[in-house]
């Protein structure tokens, strides 16, 4: 009894703490969980408007690159069903389809010699939908035609080939990057062309069968675009990582020139305003030489952080070198640029290890009121103007017409 008591005691002392451990691990695992799934990411995998022009542009390669490839397959793969349909249909149906594949696949090969690589979005959903319509225009015409004819023995089971189509491109979504929205969007138009053939009584396979294919079809749509959110939220991590300062979690200049020239190029072609504010951390090499370099990477992080937390979504935050940063403001004249650029003062940039506010010397300069040239002579204008507020005694700003104020 005594050996069974110290056996089973000793189970129980060694089961807890394993249960303790897993649940431990759960927790840690639920955290992680909750800390990764923000609000912010759920909206940009449900819909596309808060995407950055970096994803934007990166997503919209991708999708028409995409596309391309798929509907130059599709061109070369749909004629060559031809031989079946001509050796299992009647006449003239089997020219009839024939005609219909020759059509199909030359639709097929516009869609992949029209579109060349883009970075508009607009451009991209353009191409997937002519993608998907050639398919659901396919399917709208043949299946009624072959519904039209008496078909038995191999050729019908061939025939109820054509019923599925509307699955095969609906599937098809998966491989491209796209939110929940969108797949929506892209999938309506085959799942409603099914539902027409249905009422229209145009049906190959049983009404209960199309029933039960409308609830599977309405299925695959749903793991499709589940698919292409995976995608689509794998494509803006390796974005963020590739193009986002690993301390501060803003954009590298690198990214940062590339994003100044299209949003540059995107203002000027609409005659939009658009400012930029160029900003010096105040005396912060002081920091690195008494503190170390380790506290000056926690002003940087505090810094970066309330520039963050002030500047709108659709603002452009660059590490442009050291203790300098670009904030790109899309939309914005020049006194927009300068309420935004108060509104920051007044939240602060954080605090230094002394406790001492951290203050910046700030050059504020604007597309259209500077009457500049390229994105560089925008940049070299605010650069001008910081040193200007720098020299004036820094915690300042210098904005358009060299007005100073602190």
């Amino acid at each position: 009894m005594r050996d069974d008591s110290i056996q089973t005691g000793g189970v129980e002392t060694g089961g807890a703490p394993l249960r303790s451990r897993q649940s431990a691990r759960a927790d840690s695992a639920l955290a992680r969980l909750s800390r990764d799934v923000t609000g912010a990411l759920l909206h940009d995998l449900a819909v596309p408007t808060g995407h950055s022009p970096l994803v934007q542009r990166r997503r919209a390669g991708l999708i028409v690159s995409r596309v391309r490839w798929v509907a130059a397959v599709f061109a070369i793969l749909t004629p060559l069903w031809i031989g079946v349909d001509l050796t299992i249909f009647p006449e003239p149906l089997a020219w009839w389809l024939a005609g219909l594949r020759v059509m199909a696949s030359a639709a097929f090969a516009a869609v992949a010699l029209g579109f060349r690589n883009t970075e508009s979005m607009r451009t991209a959903n353009l191409a997937l939908g002519a993608l998907l319509a050639v398919p659901t225009v396919f399917f709208l015409i043949s299946d009624p035609l072959v519904s039209g004819y008496e078909i038995t023995g191999y050729a019908q089971a061939l025939a109820a080939g054509y019923a599925f189509l509307p699955f095969v491109m609906v599937a098809g979504l998966s491989v491209f990057p796209i939110t929940a929205s969108e797949g929506a969007i892209f999938s309506a138009p085959l799942i409603l062309a099914t539902i027409g053939i249905v009422l229209g009584d145009f049906e190959l396979l049983p009404f209960r069968t199309y029933l039960g294919a409308l609830w599977l079809l309405g299925l695959i749509a749903v793991v499709a675009t589940l698919a292409g959110m995976s995608q689509l939220h794998f494509m803006m991590q390796l974005v963020n990582q590739a193009s986002h300062d690993a301390l501060t979690q803003v954009y590298t200049r690198r990214v940062g020139e590339e994003l100044l020239d299209s949003q540059f190029s995107t203002a000027a072609r609409s005659g939009v305003p658009l400012a930029l504010a160029f900003l010096d951390l105040d005396n912060f090499k002081m920091v690195n030489d008494r503190y170390g370099h380790e506290e000056g990477d926690n002003t940087l992080r505090k810094a970066t952080e309330q520039i963050r937390k002030v500047v709108r979504r659709g603002d452009i935050v660059i590490r442009w070198g050291g203790e300098e940063f670009l904030v790109v403001m899309p939309g914005t004249d020049g006194p927009g640029a300068r309420v935004a650029i108060e509104r920051l003062r007044a939240e602060g940039l954080g605090t230094r290890p002394d406790g001492a506010r951290q203050t910046a010397s700030i050059g504020v300069a604007e597309r259209l009121s500077d009457n500049t040239t390229d994105w560089g002579d925008l940049v070299e204008r605010a650069d001008q103007r910081m040193y200007v507020a720098k020299k004036g005694g820094r915690d300042r700003v210098v904005t358009i017409g060299d007005e100073m104020f602190q």
